[in-house]
Order: structure tokens, then sequence, then C-alpha cells
């Protein structure tokens, strides 16, 4: 009886450390990402990926040469997005689009987080109309 209590109280022990595990893992995105640095873009959404543990949107837009460059938004969990009351139909591509946040730390990429999204009309995109804020 002793060895089946021990295999249960087992049991029961790695599930939790399985359930804490993704947590611990999480990182940092300031190796990635210059907090210091403001970048804006204003273009059409042509891709989302609405996932877990982080969301993408890639817009379109003309660079300072006029020439076409995909941004690369990176936003939080799907899964908190939605609990915040962002929706697919607020990111649909085709949407235009002005974005201001926190640029990429990659030589040369186009990528951002911390995004504030704004609509074509200057009204702000997100939940409660604030959208994701450069602090």
């Amino acid at each position: 009886m002793n060895v089946q209590r021990m295999s249960v109280a087992s049991a029961v022990a790695l599930g939790l450390l399985l359930r804490v595990a993704p947590v611990v893992a999480h990182h940092s995105a300031a190796e990635a990402y210059d907090a210091t640095k403001k970048v804006e873009a204003q273009g059409t959404i042509t891709r989302v990926l609405l996932k877990n543990p982080h969301s993408f949107v890639f817009l379109e837009a003309a660079d300072e040469n006029g020439q076409k460059v995909v941004w690369q938004i990176e936003m939080g969990a799907w899964s908190g997005m939605v609990t915040n009351g962002w929706t697919q139909e607020m990111l649909a591509p085709g949407t235009v689009l002005k974005v201001s946040g926190i640029p990429s730390r990659a030589p040369g990429s186009h990528g951002m987080s911390t995004a504030k999204f704004t609509k074509a009309d200057g009204s702000p995109l997100g939940p409660g109309g604030t959208g994701y804020d450069v602090k």
C-alpha cells in the first residue's frame, strides 16, 4: 500500500510540475526589442497569425525610400487578447492601419512589439479604444 501511495503522489507532483514549466519558460522581450526607441508604420494588414504564445500581424508599408516592406508586429497570446476584448475582425487582412511600437534589435529587420494600432480615420484600435501602447 505504501508503494501505491508513493506512485499517486509522484503522479500528482509530476502533473503540477508540467503545469508550472511553461510559465517558468517564458522569456523577456528585451533581448529582441529596443524599448528605448519607437518606430511607426502605416499600411495594410496582409496576414494575421492568431496563436499562443504570441500572435503576429503582418503590415505591408512603404519604408523611408518608398520601397515596400512587410512589418512583423508581435503581440500577446491570442487567448489573452480575446480575454481583453480583441476580435479577429479588428485585425482583418486588407485593413489600413497606422502602428507605432518598439523596434526589433535585429539589423535590417522590420519587426516591432508593444504596438499601438490606429485606424485610418485616426481612432484607436483595440479593447477600450486603447490598443497596445508604448510606455
